[in-house]
């Protein structure tokens, strides 16, 4: 991760560049009212910002408060990107909210360095030793929990089976060289192949990262991130697939300037059948219905496809899930709401009503959806794991994997431009 002191100095440099003020944000954490009522504010930031989830949260947030009289939720729920680029302002102002979503990884490990988060090993020990472990993992640093997982899943294709049916594809493709056939089908059945919210650019890493692991292998990705090298030939191989995919404009019109989650971005595309597929983890179908209409029983799911010749299998996969940190010095409450975020009667509302995959194993009885079933069994019967790139990697390198992949896919950029662009900002952390 480089000098931990130069942690809060690279998120300065981000905040800055992001043009996030500290006036506006230094409100954050501190949770005591300290009035003569003797009630507790904790504010909570997420990244629920769709329904169903947005109204479920605020809805357990009322049911904590109900429990606990003296406890009130404040809750700040921000869409993904802005609510990293505020993140990092936060951070670099060195102060965060009391209770924040995290994916955990080098993200994290940035604010612990810091000194801003909490150690949560002593005071969550008794029943968050009861979650699922490798949805534990991402926060644990030094055998020591700064987080608490709510969800785990992975990114796959998720696909729509009539449009499939009407390109002629009998079965979802197991290999690189099958997926491309199948987007060529599609497009000489007048079928757009893919969605991408390509404004957003972490939709588009999802590609390279699966690319790099099924070329190089899921083990390369830590060594470079150690070693500070990208350049392997591995990595620049990913770059070309992803390439031959770029070269058969596979892609919605208009997917540069396309978000994901709005009414015309790449859930909805795929929600509303006007793309056969798109590359997205296990809350896709919950966000296609939201912003589109939904697939029903026509969506599908598969496994990112193998690359014949790579070093990497099938069964490797990419995702990660959300979890809770809470700032340092947070309130008793906070992490009494954690305990109730983690508990199963909670675990069994969000699988019921927002789709997650459950973290509490009392909770599995509730996954009901098929391709939602099919997501747990890939996770259980996977080999491998590598977290989210832009959160396993320190901020600015997971950032220029975002950048560089974007850069690529627009055509401005070549696979080997890319590897090197990696490495140096990766070389500039240490």
């Amino acid at each position: 991760m480089g000098d931990p002191a130069l942690s809060r100095r690279g998120f300065l440099a981000a905040s800055a560049a992001a043009g996030l003020g500290m006036t506006a944000l230094s409100a954050c954490g501190g949770g005591s009212d300290g009035g003569s009522s003797g009630t507790t504010t904790i504010e909570w930031w997420n990244i629920s910002t769709t329904q169903p989830a947005k109204d479920v949260w605020a809805g357990l947030a009322r049911q904590f408060e109900q429990r606990n009289p003296k406890v009130k939720v404040k809750i700040v729920q921000l869409e993904n990107d802005a609510y990293k680029s505020k993140m990092t302002a936060l951070t670099a102002s060195g102060k965060l909210p009391d209770i924040f979503h995290t994916w955990g990884g080098g993200v994290l490990k940035q604010q612990i360095d810091a000194g801003l988060v909490e150690d949560l090993t002593d005071r969550t020990e008794e029943w968050a030793k009861g979650l699922l472990p490798v949805a534990r993992e991402p926060y644990l640093f030094d055998d020591k929990a700064y987080g608490v997982p709510f969800d785990i899943g992975m990114i796959g294709f998720w696909y729509n089976k009539a449009l499939f049916q009407r390109a002629g594809i009998g079965a979802p493709p197991t290999t690189w060289t099958g997926f491309l056939d199948a987007v060529r089908k599609l497009k000489a059945a007048g079928i757009t192949p893919l969605a991408l919210a390509g404004k957003e650019k972490w939709p588009g890493m999802y590609y390279w990262a699966y690319l790099a692991m099924r070329t190089a292998g899921i083990d390369a990705l830590q060594k470079a991130n150690d070693a500070k090298d990208f350049t392997g030939e591995g990595f620049v191989q990913a770059g070309q697939h992803l390439q031959e995919l770029v070269d058969l404009q596979p892609f919605q019109k208009g997917f540069l300037g396309a978000a994901y989650s709005t009414p015309t971005g790449q859930a909805a595309t795929v929600g509303n059948g006007k793309a056969a597929m798109e590359l997205m983890g296990q809350w896709a179908p919950v966000v296609q219905a939201d912003a589109g209409k939904g697939l029903g029983a026509d969506l599908g799911f598969f496994p990112f496809p193998e690359v014949q010749g790579g070093k990497g299998a099938l069964t490797e996969v990419f995702g990660g899930g959300g979890g809770h940190a809470l700032r340092a010095g947070a309130p008793q409450a906070a992490v009494d709401f954690l305990k109730f975020f983690a508990s199963a009667a909670t675990d069994t509302e969000l699988v019921k009503k927002t789709g997650v995959l459950p973290v509490v194993p009392a909770a599995e009885s509730a996954l009901t959806d098929p391709n939602l079933t099919a997501v747990q069994g890939q996770l259980k019967a996977a080999t491998g794991f590598q977290l989210y790139l832009d959160q396993a990697y320190a901020p600015a390198v997971g950032q220029e994997v975002n950048d560089s992949v974007a850069a690529l896919i627009a055509g401005s950029r070549s696979p080997q431009q890319v590897t090197e662009s990696i490495t140096k900002v990766a070389k500039e952390e240490q």
